[in-house]
C-alpha cells in the first residue's frame, strides 16, 4: 500500500497529542495558527485522528494472496477501523455498522476476484465510502428521517478516546460537503495517499488535491466561527 507521502500529501509525523503533518500540507495557506512547519491548527488536530485509527496502513504486512486468508481474517483485523470510518462519514454508530456488514458481504462476493491483501482492503474501504454516500442520500430522502443528536451522534468509543480539540474538529467535519469530508476523513484518519483517496472516492487525483484544500480551509472557518 502506498504511504500517505505520495502523491502530494506530505508524511504524518508523531507528536505530543498523535500525528502532524510534516511540512506546508494542504490548505495550509487559507487556515490560521501557522505552525513552524507551515501547517495550520486545523491541520495539525486532524492529523492527530490518524492514532485513532486502530490499523495502521504503514505496518500492514506485505501482500498475500487472498487464497491464503479467509474472510474472518481481514473481518477480525479491520472490522474496527472501517466502523469508526464510517461513523466518521455517518455520524452513528448503527450506520456504520450497517455500511461495514454490507461491505464484507460485498467482499465475500468478489472474494475469488481479489489478486492480494491490498485489493481486498481496497475493496473494503471504497465500499464503505459508496455505502455511506447511499446511507446519507437515503436520509435526505426520508421525510421521517430525525438527525441524530449532536450529543450522541457518534459513539461512546469513538468520542470518548478523543480530547475536546479533537471533538470539536471532528463535530465541526459535520458541517463540511460529502465530498470534502469524504478527503479529509480518508487523508487524516486513513493515511492514505491523493491516488488512494481517488481510487476509493472515484474523484480524480486532482479534484482530490483541490477538494482536500478547500475542506481544509471551510474547517478552520467553521471553528473560527464556533470560537466567537
Amino acid at each position: 500500500m502506498n504511504g500517505p507521502q505520495q502523491a502530494g500529501f506530505p508524511a504524518a509525523q508523531p507528536h505530543a497529542g498523535g500525528y502532524a503533518n510534516n511540512g506546508g500540507g494542504i490548505g495550509a495557506s487559507h487556515s490560521g495558527g501557522h505552525g513552524p512547519g507551515g501547517e495550520s491548527a486545523v491541520e495539525r488536530t486532524l492529523g492527530s485522528l490518524r492514532s485513532l485509527n486502530p490499523i495502521d496502513p504503514a505496518a500492514l504486512p506485505a501482500p498475500a494472496e487472498p487464497q491464503s486468508l479467509t474472510i474472518d481474517d481481514l473481518y477480525r483485523s479491520h472490522r474496527m477501523g472501517m466502523v469508526r470510518l464510517a461513523i466518521l462519514l455517518v455520524d452513528d454508530i448503527a450506520s456504520a455498522e450497517d455500511v461495514v456488514q454490507e461491505a464484507f458481504a460485498g467482499l465475500y462476493k468478489q472474494w475469488g476476484s481479489l489478486r492480494d491483501t491490498a485489493a481486498a482492503i481496497g475493496y473494503l474501504r471504497t465500499a464503505v465510502v459508496n455505502g455511506s454516500r447511499s446511507m446519507l442520500r437515503r436520509r435526505r430522502t426520508a421525510r421521517a428521517y430525525t438527525p441524530p443528536d449532536p450529543g450522541t451522534a457518534r459513539s461512546a468509543e469513538s468520542l470518548a478516546i478523543m480530547s475536546a480539540e479533537h471533538r470539536a474538529v471532528v463535530e465541526a467535519m459535520g458541517e463540511l460537503a460529502p465530498r470534502q469530508r469524504e478527503v479529509l476523513v480518508l487523508r487524516y484518519y486513513g493515511g492514505l495517499s491523493e491516488s488512494e483517496i481517488a481510487e476509493a472516492t472515484g474523484l480524480s487525483k486532482g479534484t482530490v488535491k483541490s477538494t482536500a484544500s478547500r475542506a481544509v480551509a471551510k474547517l478552520g472557518d467553521i471553528m473560527k466561527q464556533s470560537l466567537s
